[in-house]
């Protein structure tokens, strides 16, 4: 199985206030796709797995991969970015953690 390469992972999890949200943070996450420095990119929901290790608490998920570091520095600032950190994510959410990581 190859490795990827050349790869900066940022994987996000939000908590949402209300559940009820969570069509309308889709709604936003769907706006990331144009920016140009994603490389791929991943929405998701907690899976069906139950083991003790798993944190299932979250209510959605982003995986996106890019290139290199600069193009998550740039997606950071990209406005489209921006207006959905401003106009989605800080609203809807009560807790947002982030993990980014880069190839050893």
């Amino acid at each position: 199985m190859p490795i990827l390469q050349n790869t900066f992972v940022h994987h996000v999890h939000f908590w949402l206030k209300n559940k009820a949200d969570k069509d309308k943070l889709i709604e936003g996450l769907n706006l990331l796709i144009p920016i140009p420095h994603i490389r791929d990119i991943h929405f998701g929901v907690p899976a069906d797995t139950n083991r003790d290790v798993i944190d299932r608490s979250y209510d959605v998920s982003l995986l996106i991969l890019f290139d290199t570091p600069e193009a998550q520095e740039a997606y950071q600032v990209d406005p489209t970015h921006v207006v959905f950190a401003e106009q989605y994510a800080k609203p809807l959410c009560s807790k947002v953690v982030v993990v980014d990581s880069v190839n050893i």
